[in-house]
């Protein structure tokens, strides 16, 4: 069983009576951002780099961060359960306001909540995705992990309806990244992945893989990457904290390389799962 019990402004109490005001600027405004962390076996992964992505979008909406990374730390290990795999969902909002005004209030405390959940294994990682392509459609700060993600969730949901697992992004003309996911591409027999801008959300896992990368003479980029290149790409993936590394095996409705998951995807999801294992 998933541990129910989530943390709420001070206080660990059970999912069913955890409560925020109505005025709460998440609930009005989506003003605020979130954070989704791995454990495997009780240990969080890459915490302080997630902790310092955290810092990054407070930053970007003009919020202080509550607590200290030691204290974060304290909040979050108390929800971990060492016997699984394991994802920290965090959310901080600005905090409940005395009325709806689009302004900053001020003097009101952020509004703090996190909860635990189990890590589900993607059914289809051995046999790859189908992927679609959309124009971006969302807003120019996607570097900041902001919980107004309609955007992204209409994407997602294009995707779903098309069959597909996940829609690629493009936005004049260039592939920047997947509706909840980083974008990777094997173009001309090089690893490359878009540099980090306004346009995506700075992954931890997608950093991971570019330094398994950089340690084990495996040639890669960050590199702007065409719609056209991309097309034909002999290898292309999807990563998340969630998902790890997902190949895409077809995109809009043609195959990707020989429609499979492909010896590079290979060689860095081996790596990948062996450098998870050394952390424990």
């Amino acid at each position: 069983m998933e541990n129910k019990t989530v943390y709420l402004n001070g206080h660990y109490i059970p999912l069913n009576e955890a409560k925020v005001s109505v005025l709460d600027r998440g609930f009005l405004f989506g003003d605020g951002v979130y954070e989704v962390i791995p454990s495997y076996s009780g240990h969080l992964f890459h915490v302080q780099d997630h902790l310092q992505r955290l810092e990054n979008s407070l930053t970007g909406i003009r919020l202080t961060n509550p607590h200290s990374r030691e204290q974060w730390l304290t909040i979050l290990t108390p929800l971990l359960d060492s016997q699984f795999d394991q994802y920290i969902y965090l959310q901080v909002t600005r905090g409940v306001a005395t009325k709806r005004d689009h302004a900053f209030p001020e003097n009101i405390a952020a509004t703090v909540f996190a909860m635990c959940s189990n890590i589900v294994a993607f059914a289809g990682l051995n046999d790859g995705i189908k992927a679609i392509s959309v124009d971006d459609s969302r807003w120019q700060f996607c570097n900041i992990k902001a919980i107004t993600l309609l955007g992204n969730i209409l994407h997602r949901q294009e995707a779903i309806e098309n069959g597909c697992a996940e829609a690629l992004l493009v936005k004049d003309g260039y592939v920047v990244e997947g509706a909840a996911s980083n974008v990777f591409a094997v173009i001309d027999g090089i690893l490359t992945t878009p540099a980090k801008s306004n346009s995506i959300l700075p992954g931890i896992t997608r950093d991971v893989i570019l330094d398994l990368a950089r340690k084990n003479n495996i040639p890669y980029k960050e590199d702007n990457i065409s719609f056209t290149a991309i097309q034909a790409a002999s290898e292309i993936w999807v990563t998340s904290s969630t998902r790890e590394i997902i190949p895409v095996v077809e995109l809009d409705s043609k195959l990707v390389g020989h429609g499979k998951p492909g010896p590079v995807w290979q060689t860095i999801n081996h790596l990948f799962q062996t450098y998870k294992k050394s952390l424990l």
